[in-house]
């Protein structure tokens, strides 16, 4: 909670507190901690509080990304307030909620906006999820190119209010509307007033993207090129820009997902304690499915195996051991991979470059940790700790072949994963840390118990 903490343990219950004196009692405060207030507090309770709170600044509240329930908070609310409400909030913000509302109530909210509103909303709807398009804003700065340095700074002194940010200034072609050139708002301060605008823009190529760029290669110029700003460009027009808060919660919310699919669910976008139980269980459930079936042919590899573990029993003592290793080397090359073709460190061809480099990491790896194995078998069967049998040393070269073969067979499918995913079309990040140990601990056993059967062979087998 933060010093707006609303839910005092003494304090009445919800329906008996007052809106308008806890709206009273924000009006000083900034936006974000105004959020975190109204993410503690029930959904009639906050929008009660919004409709108190000056307009303005419920606009900026409702402007924030880290506002939970927006689209139930302006379904509380009248149409007529809401629609003037969202009147304010910023195009992409607009877009964002309208995602969310359900019908029959978005219709009638976007029957209440302005010409123009309703225009630039539905524009912004039609573009896929993780597009630029869709995370994009319809509120930017632009000039003729026929404009002085001192034209330009009136214009954006009777526009600001209007534009969600003013970065950069747009110059274009004053007949074909055409994008000419960018200027940055210091160079633009710092020109000659007399000026022509052209004449203080960067030289160079204008950084553009189009509008079904994915969103994570929108970030990735915005950081390669240190910009605020990128315009969204259709046949060389402006049709919005992506600023870099815009990018930042996209990249957040692109993170989150993996994070949740690296734990082998479907991704969720809702708070945690907001998730219901038959969402939750849709979401995790067929996951968990898949990887227990996929587990029940570790227990078909060991029925397979079934003899050789009635003989040699001491074989089962290091099953746990030998899966784990694979499927943490797969995890840490999966993890590795993942990162760079999201960098774009890497592409799909560079595959082989990748598997020659992870074979023989793979193999050193695996030699690391079948020393220690066999260190470890040495040093309980010296000191009594343990006794193996008489064939204890031919056991722990055992366990440190397959260790070598296993890890190296974990290092290499883990890297291969993730361009294999991407090449089908699918999130490399589903190549998560559940399914690649699944995946190893089944050809792990076959490794194993194959290099038991060989150094075993007329000793314990």
């Amino acid at each position: 909670m933060t010093d707006l903490d609303v839910q005092d343990p003494v304090a009445k219950p919800d329906d008996m507190i007052d809106p308008a004196f806890l709206a009273a009692s924000m009006i000083d405060e900034r936006a974000p901690d105004i959020v975190e207030a109204l993410n503690d507090v029930p959904a009639e309770l906050a929008t009660g509080i919004l409709l108190h709170l000056p307009p303005d600044l419920a606009i900026e509240v409702l402007d924030q990304p880290g506002l939970d329930r927006e689209p139930e908070l302006i379904a509380l609310m009248p149409r007529d307030i809401a629609a003037k409400l969202l009147a304010g909030v910023s195009a992409d913000r607009v877009a964002d909620i309208f995602h969310q509302v359900e019908e029959p109530h978005s219709s009638e909210l976007l029957d209440l906006l302005d010409a123009d509103t309703r225009v630039n909303i539905r524009r912004l709807l039609q573009y896929p999820k993780d597009t630029a398009g869709s995370i994009m804003t319809t509120e930017f700065a632009s000039v003729p190119s026929t404009y002085t340095v001192r034209q330009t700074l009136d214009y954006i002194r009777h526009v600001e209010s209007s534009r969600e940010t003013v970065y950069a200034i747009y110059v274009l072609d004053p007949v074909t509307k055409k994008l000419v050139k960018t200027v940055s708002l210091r160079r633009l301060i710092t020109g000659d007033p007399e000026a022509p605008v052209l004449s203080v823009a960067r030289p160079g190529r204008v950084i553009t993207v189009t509008a079904l760029m994915d969103r994570e290669e929108v970030a990735r110029l915005i950081s390669k090129y240190d910009l605020l700003a990128v315009p969204v460009v259709d046949h060389d027009r402006v049709i919005g820009i992506v600023t870099v808060d815009d990018v930042i919660d996209a990249i957040v919310q692109e993170n989150t997902e993996d994070v949740q699919k690296f734990g082998g669910m479907e991704a969720i976008n809702e708070p945690y304690m907001e998730i219901g139980f038959w969402q939750m269980m849709r979401k995790r459930g067929g996951w968990l499915c898949a990887l227990f079936l996929s587990e029940l042919l570790t227990a078909s590899a060991m029925q397979g195996y079934e003899g050789e573990l009635e003989k040699a029993i001491v074989l089962t003592l290091f099953i746990p051991l030998i899966m784990s290793s694979g499927g943490n080397s797969g995890s840490q090359a999966t993890s590795l991979l993942i990162r760079a073709l999201a960098l774009r460190e890497l592409e799909i061809g560079d595959w082989w470059r990748v598997a020659l480099r992870e074979i023989p990491n793979g193999l050193a790896l695996g030699a690391m940790l079948g020393l220690v194995g066999i260190v470890r078998i040495s040093l309980w069967q010296y000191l009594g700790l343990y006794d193996y049998g008489e064939h204890w040393m031919l056991v722990a070269l055992t366990v440190g072949v397959a260790l070598i073969g296993i890890v190296m067979f974990g290092s290499l499918t883990g890297s291969m994963l993730p361009f294999i995913l991407q090449r089908i079309g699918f999130d490399p990040a589903s190549a998560s840390a559940p399914f690649v140990a699944t995946l190893v601990d089944v050809t792990g056993l076959v490794i194993y118990f194959s290099v038991a059967s060989l150094i075993l062979r007329g000793t314990l087998l």
